[in-house]
């Protein structure tokens, strides 16, 4: 009997490692390409001959891709099964990782970033469906399972700058797309072990709204872009913004008449899904944004070279690792508001702490910020995004990620967009861009915490 109940308890475990595992390594893989290219532009710019503009479609391009394409792969991901849709994003962003370690142009490489994108649109809400719907009985070990996945992911792309940096200096910049593969073989052999996932045949495909909203999101991006090199009364920057507000316009009305929609907008009835929602936006805009100056910055005005750059980034990852594990302790004891609360004002303080940052500011007075803005964020985003899971029923899980990350990622892009933009002009301008920057990401930091305050109230 004792044999028996041990048999017991090691498969009950086996179980839940194989499923954090095998949904983490989806969000690893994902996430540490948002990050891992930032510490590479300087020398992507001299091997493809790319200015700012190109430097930020780069970026973009896979963020824009992951965001316009998250809807539909979430929505499909409950019609025809998460892990279905897990394992084909696994194998797209593989391949597409291939090309563009290949890549012979700027524009090839913004071809393939793409693509990656959509890799990682498919894999993204279908793992947190996968987990959601594997624990959903079980809610200490459901939030133990996000936090632990959305530690992985938090720990990839703050990693992503020192393997990055790493890898330059051992090869090349090729190297650092070359380094999912393996990742994404043993994610694809890992999932094969996964229980099939539950399907709803009833819905259909919302055809227009997959159309109207990555044209808006794109078209949108694109402005952000463009504006500096061509001016605000160029046609096409005008004109790309009037065409973005009529696909996003035209989107809501298909949506409240679509009979499947990719966007449920009964979704925002509740206070608690906006307010968390809104987070996650100002979350991954500010973030990302402020990296990619980070990363201008500590090469382009500091002058360091790329592995020194990416080691500077050190302290965030092990930032994350430290505030991420702890959130999920947070939560189980006080739910999701007081973790939420407290990363709020820990990172607002890291984000005002980068307005010392000069043309001669040495490495030590960064320590401080680079530090307490993963801390921030490591204890507030698992407990946010296990507030959207249970904020829904768990036969929407897909989609209610789905919505979140589509949220995050498209913030994440017009963040990049937004504040490279102001760092395209030489090191003052980058200077410049991480004081605005950080401005910036205070008053939203703050706004939301007054927000998430007010609104956000019974989510365990």
């Amino acid at each position: 009997m004792i044999l028996s109940a041990g048999n017991t308890s090691k498969s009950k475990t086996l179980s839940f490692g194989l499923v954090v595992g095998a949904t983490s390594l989806a969000f690893v893989v994902s996430q540490l390409d948002v990050s891992i290219v930032n510490i590479a532009l300087p020398q992507i710019s001299k091997s493809l001959h790319a200015t700012i503009s190109t430097l930020q479609w780069i970026i973009d391009a896979y963020t824009v891709a992951f965001a316009a394409l998250m809807l539909s792969a979430g929505g499909m991901g409950d019609l025809l099964g998460s892990k279905r849709i897990f394992q084909i994003g696994f194998l797209v962003f593989g391949l597409a990782s291939m090309g563009c370690g290949l890549s012979w142009s700027a524009a090839s490489l913004i071809g393939f970033r793409g693509l990656q994108g959509i890799g990682a649109a498919t894999m993204i809400p279908s793992s947190l469906a996968i987990l959601n719907q594997a624990f959903s009985n079980d809610k200490p070990k459901r939030a133990r399972a996000v936090a632990l996945w959305t530690a992985a992911g938090s720990v990839s792309i703050a990693a992503g700058p020192i393997l990055g940096g790493l890898l330059i200096h051992i090869s090349s910049w090729r190297m650092i797309f070359f380094v999912n593969l393996p990742i994404c073989l043993i994610g694809l052999l890992l999932s094969m072990k996964l229980k099939t996932s539950k399907r709803q045949l009833v819905r259909g495909f919302d055809i227009p709204g997959q159309l109207t909203w990555p044209l808006g999101l794109i078209a949108l991006i694109a402005v952000i872009i463009e504006w500096h090199k061509l001016g605000i009364k160029d046609p096409l920057i005008y004109g790309g913004l009037i065409f973005s507000l009529v696909m996003f316009a035209s989107f809501i009305r298909i949506e409240k008449k679509a009979h499947a929609p990719i966007l449920p907008l009964g979704l925002f009835s509740s206070p608690s899904f906006n307010v968390l929602l809104l987070l996650g936006t100002i979350v991954n805009g500010t973030y990302y944004g402020t990296v990619f100056v980070l990363s201008l910055y500590l090469q382009n005005v500091l002058h360091y070279p790329a592995l020194k750059a990416g080691l500077a980034f050190l302290p965030l990852t092990a930032g994350f690792i430290i505030s991420n594990l702890a959130s999920g302790r947070v939560m189980a004891k006080y739910g999701t508001r007081v973790p939420i609360l407290i990363g709020l004002l820990i990172a607002t303080i890291g984000f005002a702490g980068l307005l010392i940052a000069k043309t001669d500011t040495p490495y030590w007075q960064l320590f401080i910020p680079f530090l307490t803005i993963p801390i921030g964020m490591g204890l507030a985003v698992p407990a946010m995004t296990t507030g959207i899971l249970a904020s829904v029923d768990k036969s929407l899980s897909g989609t209610a990620s789905a919505v979140l990350n589509t949220i995050r990622q498209a913030a994440g892009a017009m963040g990049v967009a937004i504040f490279g933009a102001m760092a395209n002009g030489g090191p003052t301008a980058i200077v410049y861009a991480i004081t605005t920057s950080s401005l910036i990401s205070v008053g939203c930091w703050i706004g939301v915490a007054v927000l998430i305050f007010k609104y956000l109230k019974h989510i365990e």
